[in-house]
């Protein structure tokens, strides 16, 4: 390995101006576990990862946290805590070549002065397969100790085989007195805060940059810097920092959200779970959490119409037109007018009663579907179009149910190995209820032919036994053979009103060939 070359007056200078110049927020990173805030579950005595940071014994560790909370600052911690070399990475910029370069350096660096390596990945979550694949071997035979950090679900955006090597340890959002704490830290500080500018923050603008800053301490401390910087003094040599100040330099709330990211399905499932449960101010409130997070109007309609069918269903069955037009309204009106249909149609469903019975049921007939055998389709339900097939006994015994008078028929419609079989059962919830009732209405009629009240050979009956009674045969619609025509007969054809028959209906004519 060719020498490395060493660092020049020229590079203490630069870094020494970059510190100057640097932004606020890193400006004040935290120099050591004392000065670092939050995170005590992670950091806090006596815990395994300051055990390991306090006594050089580390391990490879996935930090996991949202923005601002810390990661890269507990990286820098490490970095000055231990004796074996630190290089970072970001995989913003980073490739496999910059990776196995920094790997070659660890192994020749560990075999000629027995010095380990940690290697430091910042938003290693956009590193793809073939990327983290490349230092796999590396941290599994130890010969570099590896610290990722990302913002993202590692289970979704780390390789599993990376993450069974490493630990993950998950930051939180930091607190309010958390985030106040590094904002009065940082007027306070006359080496690399604020404090050579004097500044003096109203107590309401504090409360307020705190509160914006959504557990971000990047973001307060970013915004308490620009409204210093741009306010003269104006009490003596004090700059007084009021709330219309903090309020220009924040230009609104921080927003925590991806939605390609976690926060994307956990408020999903938040305003799904929020309608289920019939409560209107919680589906209202994450509507509105992902709208303001940007996400797709049509995404969440899509999704309110699954909410729809799935715990809804026949309890009301206006509920998917709700949501139908709903949806409708969005694509026509955009955001964020069409922002109102989609709140009234979560309300509507919260009010609605609730039913996931036909997703019980069909998701039973898909189960039978996958693991049972796909017997034939039952003679008597088969289409029977040619006299051939009419031979076979396709449709053989098969009665029109409009031919009933009470329109009931016994037939069995499931495959033999499955006869019996209940997929859907209605609940008593609105309008099932009656669907329910009509169900049972049926079965009170199959029941009663079963038991013989019918007669199947004269195909006479009542209605109030729970009979019914067939058209003659040759006034039952006969059935046609694929690209067969209906034939319109003249005794069909009811009369008009001056008892006359209206001319025979003209036969559809096919197109011309052209050419």
């Amino acid at each position: 390995m060719p020498p490395k070359r060493g660092p020049t007056l020229f590079d203490a200078q630069r870094d020494a101006t970059l510190q100057s110049q640097a932004p606020l927020a890193a400006r004040m990173r935290p120099r050591n576990l004392e000065e670092y805030a939050g995170q005590q579950h992670i950091v806090g005595e006596g815990r395994l990862l300051r055990r390991a940071i306090s006594g050089d014994k580390l391990f490879s560790i996935i930090l996991w946290g949202p923005p601002g909370s810390g990661k890269t600052t507990l990286a820098q911690i490490i970095a000055s805590s231990t004796n074996a070399h630190f290089d970072q990475v970001s995989a913003v910029s980073a490739g496999v070549a910059d990776l196995r370069k920094v790997i070659q350096e660890a192994k020749d660096r560990l075999g000629m002065f027995q010095q380990r390596t940690v290697l430091f990945i910042d938003e290693i979550h956009r590193f793809n397969k073939a990327q983290q694949d490349a230092v796999l071997p590396y941290v599994e035979d130890g010969t570099v100790i590896l610290i990722g950090a990302t913002t993202e679900n590692p289970s979704f955006e780390v390789n599993g085989a990376l993450l069974s090597r490493t630990r993950v340890f998950t930051l939180e959002a930091l607190s309010d007195e958390d985030v106040g704490h590094l904002v009065d830290r940082a007027l306070s500080d006359g080496e690399r805060g604020l404090a050579n500018y004097s500044p003096m923050l109203a107590a309401d603008a504090r409360g307020y940059l705190v509160n914006m800053a959504n557990g971000d301490v990047r973001t307060a401390l970013n915004a308490l810097e620009s409204a210093v910087m741009a306010k003269a003094p104006s009490i003596g040599e004090k700059r007084l920092i009021t709330l219309d100040d903090i309020c220009d330099a924040l230009q609104g709330r921080a927003t925590r959200y991806d939605k390609n990211g976690e926060l994307h399905y956990d408020a999903i499932s938040a305003l799904h779970k929020s309608v289920r449960d019939s409560d209107p101010d919680g589906a209202l409130y994450w509507l509105g959490r992902m709208l303001d997070g940007g996400e797709d109007a049509l995404y969440i309609a899509r999704r309110v119409v699954r909410m729809a069918v799935e715990d809804i269903g026949l309890a009301d069955p206006q509920a998917l037109p709700q949501v139908m037009a709903a949806q409708q309204a969005v694509h026509f009106l955009g955001q964020p007018e069409g922002e109102l249909a989609l709140a009234q149609a979560v309300v509507y469903l919260c009010q609605a009663p609730k039913s996931n019975a036909v997703y019980r049921a069909y998701g039973a007939a898909q189960k039978d579907v996958a693991e049972t055998r796909n017997e034939p389709v039952p003679l008597h339900l088969r289409n029977a179009p040619t006299r051939l097939m009419k031979g076979m006994g396709y449709g053989k015994g098969y009665e029109y149910a409009h031919d009933l008078t009470d329109g009931r028929s016994d037939h069995a419609h499931l495959p033999p190995n499955l006869e019996g079989r209940i997929y859907y059962e209605p609940t008593d919830h609105g309008f099932e209820a009656l669907v329910r009732e009509r169900l049972a209405w049926r079965e009170s009629g199959v029941r009663s032919r079963e038991s013989g009240v019918r007669s199947r050979e004269s195909g006479a009956g009542s209605r109030e036994s729970g009979v019914g009674s067939r058209r003659p045969e040759a006034e039952r619609p006969a059935e046609l053979a694929p690209g067969e025509e209906p034939q319109i007969a003249p005794d069909d054809i009811p009369p008009s009103d001056d008892g006359t028959a209206p001319p025979p209906l003209p036969r559809p004519r096919s197109r011309p060939r052209k050419g």
